[in-house]
């Protein structure tokens, strides 16, 4: 039997599943969106929204009590992240973030995944959830590739263990991309282009502590189709979704 609550099918007005309509909007990703449906904060013309509920622009969807407009234009933004700050909205006891660095419109945002504190790089902005979750979802394999110094020379051994076989860590195996960067005349063997389809936390970091090396610097270079380019460290420009 058809759900009498829910608005007629009409071509010039099509319906959209109330959690991609949420996810697209608030920044989130769909299963975030249904948590805050099942949370009853949401209400579709002035009755708690309900999980798989479809909505069109004939009808008005409030979150906490305020109203979100069906039309959305979506912005991408790339920033080129300093070390020293981290990726949140609010500081972490004097740590600046890395909304300080943008001005009030963009503020709004949500980033697309993390770097942490120490290093820097490529982070990407957005309030299209679905291009985030799309980015961040191990199902989506997306590649990320990073210049990384290490506080010494990089054993030839070693080096084939993590890019061959992989090196276990506590949440299962670790295997990156390298390529030595110093040059061939150098025989130093301490700066490499890590590449990675996975993002879990600190990996990089964790996978060459676990055979004794430190990461010195980490910097993201590649995210997906996204590259960083010439911005400068603490500068931003808008993107357009690829």
């Amino acid at each position: 039997m058809p759900n009498r609550n829910q608005p007629q099918s009409n071509p010039l007005n099509p319906q959209i599943r109330l959690n991609k309509f949420l996810a697209e909007r608030l920044g989130i990703s769909r299963r975030e969106a249904d948590g805050l449906i099942e949370s009853g904060s949401v209400l579709v013309s002035g009755k708690t929204a309900s999980i798989g509920e479809r909505v069109d622009k004939t009808q008005e969807v409030c979150y906490n009590g305020k109203s979100i407009p069906f039309s959305l234009d979506f912005t991408y933004l790339a920033l080129n992240k300093p070390i020293g700050y981290v990726c949140s909205k609010k500081r972490q006891d004097d740590t600046p973030t890395v909304y300080e660095l943008l001005p009030k419109e963009f503020k709004s945002l949500k980033t697309v995944g993390r770097l942490d504190k120490d290093s820097s790089g490529l982070i990407l902005f957005t309030n299209d959830g679905d291009f985030a979750f799309q980015m961040t979802h191990p199902s989506f394999s997306k590649t990320k590739i990073y210049h990384v110094t290490l506080d010494r020379n990089l054993e030839p051994l070693h080096q084939q263990m993590i890019a061959d076989y992989g090196i276990r860590l506590s949440d299962g195996v670790s295997k990156l991309g390298l390529v030595k960067l110093n040059s061939d005349e150098s025989r130093k063997r301490n700066k490499f282009e890590v590449t990675m389809s996975e993002g879990r936390n600190r990996q990089i970091r964790r996978t060459f502590e676990a055979l004794g090396y430190h990461v010195a610097k980490l910097h993201r270079i590649g995210f997906g189709k996204y590259n960083l380019g010439t911005l400068a460290p603490g500068e931003y420009c808008l993107i357009e979704k690829l």
